[in-house]
């Protein structure tokens, strides 16, 4: 039995890509610098898993920003906008993802979508009807070959062609049926260079099988790979799936020539049921059973019975992980302060290699129980986990319907906060938080190491949020925010000062492009032991005659965002969650704050990828939970949220139940579509789509601003329209967001005196 990798995160054990990549846009350091920094990585990560055993290592998987926009480069798939700034690959590369304003042209960004179901973000390539799509980039080959001369074989790595075209974002009267012929001749050729390489296998990535598909949809996949597998040769092709099950798909993968189908075996609920049906002789079955999405431990145990099905099956079974590693965190070598008490149940990305290898000796021993490493794993899984607080869990199940209500209804509450905060039409907020400067970081650094004392601390931060209320009364917002100078993350914070969570000190995971987070651990269950953001935010609004905002995560974001437990369902952690946070927002209420944000950034992050899952599996629970943390508030008090960087469209109806008064989404990147959708759902909720997009360095101007406002008054009403950026400040600089906010700020003045 041989192990594969499906992918491997790319931003190093230590973030080099990460601050090489910053260095690089800063111009303090040269391309040719950059290019070596991603070449020692790209070296170290074969040479892991190589030193684990890993047969099918890939290559490719690295990206400098994103793997479907490297497709998409790959095949020329170029919007004319950026091809006309005259920059160099890499610069042109880097404008599609980040957006370009310079001495060449002010251009936006691509648009930027959740990955299926993780917190990973891509960009969404856009075809022109001038796009002629052929293969034109080098990459894979390049980084194949370089795989090589350092001593690895690798199975090269690309986003399969039904993926690209179902995620491509088509821009004028093209769409699928009009190019699919040039990407099938692409492909082709892709195949037949890998094999002039004398390449021994190719995967391509197909998570969009994972999905609900039509008739049309089977009959493109047919198409599709028909015709690209007819040349591929001496190239053995896998056809590489993830994130769920293809059960609508599965005879049309099983009558196409690959040469290898990989399956998800951990969210892929009916993968095994498939296989009753047997498996052809010739094909290889690539079986994800390690979880490449969370990192508890696996259980040999439990992994050696599927094991067994699998093997009885199918004649040729690689073990590998569910899906790329790149949603785990690097290493937990890098970790100095959590004990073994805690360690010895987690596997990180490294840690999962070591989990492959010992699963490979397990299932190819003759008495797989009586091997070391399977008598050591069950002894761990036998020994309870000391994560149990009764108190919680009685609380959890005291949790009766009336809880999730809030009374009096909507409309009633929306004359009351208006007669109340007697805000203007289109009032102007931010999302909550506001750069990071280093000074900020230097003081919670010195903190936590104990260099100044906690007063010291709470000094520095009370001064930054005086500077922060001061500087947005100049600029002119209605709404302000305290600037969360005190967080390092929206939702590790709030772990932070709640009990149940533990936390890494280097476990980062890749966002997007240079976005990395450190996901904190839910170990047991979850209460709040003392407030959490009342005494910043207390002081911000004793600072102003405007409304502050207080900032809060909600449950479902603080769950998703966060590597949960395996041990309780999601629905059980959400509750304690929302518990604790329901806890927060009554002191701040009662502390006097009338405006209480509670962002929901990452609500449809665990939505089940098939619709017929989504109530009963998900939606069932994060509705009420959210409803639960402000149900019993007054409706005096204002309850904000906040989404970004998710298709809201098929939910809207379900994100109105969440029976918030005003409802802040991403929308710049997307050029607005979301509003259509509101006006055709007829959404009650107060709603503020963001009028710039923030994960760009390029300041709005005020007639892009005002522009975008005049589009969402076609179809919202004045009296429920907000003016907000499209995210939070914290990953900007000051020099970005105080000429852009000026901008929103007079954009809103000039619509608001129009009206």
């Amino acid at each position: 039995m041989k192990t594969s990798v499906i992918g491997y995160p790319r931003i190093g054990a230590l973030r080099e890509l990460k601050f090489a990549s910053e260095k690089y846009f800063k111009n303090e350091i040269t391309l040719e610098e950059l290019k070596e920094t991603a070449a020692r990585l790209r070296k170290a990560h074969w040479e892991i898993q190589k030193q684990y055993g890993v047969d099918f290592i890939p290559s490719n998987d690295f990206s400098f920003y994103d793997n479907l926009l490297d497709t998409a480069a790959l095949l020329n798939i170029i919007p004319e906008r950026y091809r006309s700034l005259g920059l160099n690959e890499m610069d042109t590369y880097f404008a599609m993802a980040r957006g370009y304003q310079g001495a060449r042209g002010d251009v936006k960004a691509l648009a930027m979508k959740k990955w299926f179901n993780t917190n990973y973000h891509y960009i969404v390539p856009e075809v022109e009807d001038e796009a002629r799509i052929e293969l034109k980039g080098t990459k894979p080959f390049a980084e194949y070959l370089e795989a090589k001369s350092c001593g690895v074989e690798t199975k090269p790595v690309v986003t399969g062609a039904y993926t690209l075209l179902k995620s491509v974002r088509f821009t004028g009267t093209k769409n699928i049926a009009a190019v699919k012929a040039d990407v099938i001749r692409a492909y082709q050729e892709l195949l037949k260079k890998f094999g002039e390489l004398g390449t021994k296998w190719v995967q391509f990535d197909e998570p969009a099988l994972v999905l609900d598909l039509t008739q049309e949809d089977l009959s493109l996949l047919t198409e599709l790979y028909g015709a690209i597998l007819e040349g591929k040769g001496g190239v053995k092709v896998l056809a590489q799936t993830y994130f769920g099950d293809v059960r609508d798909c599965w005879s049309a993968l099983l009558s196409l020539p690959f040469d290898g189908l990989g399956l998800d075996f951990v969210e892929g609920t009916r993968s095994l049921e498939l296989l009753r049906g047997g498996f052809p002789e010739e094909k290889t079955l690539f079986a994800g059973v390690v979880n490449g999405k969370n990192i508890w431990k696996n259980n040999y145990e439990k992994t050696l019975d599927i094991l067994r099905k699998l093997s009885a099956a199918a004649k040729n079974v690689v073990i590998g992980t569910s899906c790329s590693l790149l949603h785990v965190p690097y290493t937990i070598h890098a970790e100095t302060k959590l004990s073994d008490a805690y360690t010895q149940y987690f596997a990180f990305a490294e840690e999962k290699l070591g989990e492959l290898s010992e699963l490979k000796e397990i299932a190819s021993a003759q008495a797989p129980k009586n091997v070391p490493a399977y008598a050591k794993n069950r002894d761990l899984f036998a020994r309870p986990r000391d994560c149990v607080n009764e108190a919680v869990q009685k609380k959890a199940a005291a949790v009766t319907e009336q809880d999730f209500t809030r009374l009096p209804a909507f409309e009633k509450r929306a004359e009351i906060q208006k007669s109340v905060l007697k805000l203007p039409l289109l009032p102007t907020t931010t999302i909550g938080s506001f750069p990071q400067t280093a000074d900020v970081r230097a003081n919670r650094t010195a903190f936590k190491k104990g260099t100044i004392t906690e007063d010291q601390y709470k000094a520095f931060n009370r001064q930054k949020i005086a500077e922060c209320v001061a500087l947005q009364e100049k600029i002119g917002l209605d709404v302000l925010v305290h600037g969360e100078f005190e967080r390092n993350d929206m939702v590790e914070y709030f772990g932070e000062c709640l009990d149940g969570f533990l936390f890494t000190e280097k476990a980062w995971v890749q966002s997007y492009g240079t976005r990395c987070v450190k996901p904190p651990i839910i170990w047991g269950d979850i209460s709040r032991s003392k407030p959490m953001t009342v005494e910043y935010s207390v002081y911000a609004q004793s600072l102003t005659e405007r409304p502050v905002k207080g900032m809060l995560t909600g449950p479902v974001t603080i769950l998703n965002w966060s590597f949960p437990r395996e041990d309780v369902s999601f629905r059980e952690s959400a509750m304690q969650i929302a518990l604790a946070i329901r806890e927060e927002v009554l002191d701040l209420e009662a502390s006097g704050i009338r405006i209480i944000q509670i962002d929901e950034a990452a609500l449809r992050e665990k939505l089940p990828l098939r619709h017929s899952d989504r109530h009963s599996q998900y939606l069932d629970w994060a509705i009420p939970a959210f409803r639960l943390v402000h149900s019993g508030v007054k409706p005096e008090t204002q309850i904000h949220t906040h989404m970004c960087y998710s298709e809201f469209e098929d939910i809207i109806k379900e994100i109105d139940d969440m029976d918030a008064d005003v409802i802040t989404f991403e929308a710049s990147r997307s050029d607005l579509r979301i509003i259509e959708v509101l006006q055709e759902n007829h959404f009650r909720t107060a709603v503020g789509p963001g009028v710039y997009d923030i994960h760009s360095p390029r300041v709005p101007s005020v007639e892009e601003i005002e522009t975008a406002l005049r589009k969402m008054l076609e179809r919202i009403p004045a009296e429920k329209l907000w003016v907000n950026p499209d995210c939070g400040l914290k990953t900007r600089g000051n020099e970005e967001t105080v000429p852009s906010l000026e901008h929103l700020v007079a954009a809103a003045h000039s619509v608001r005196e129009s009206l």
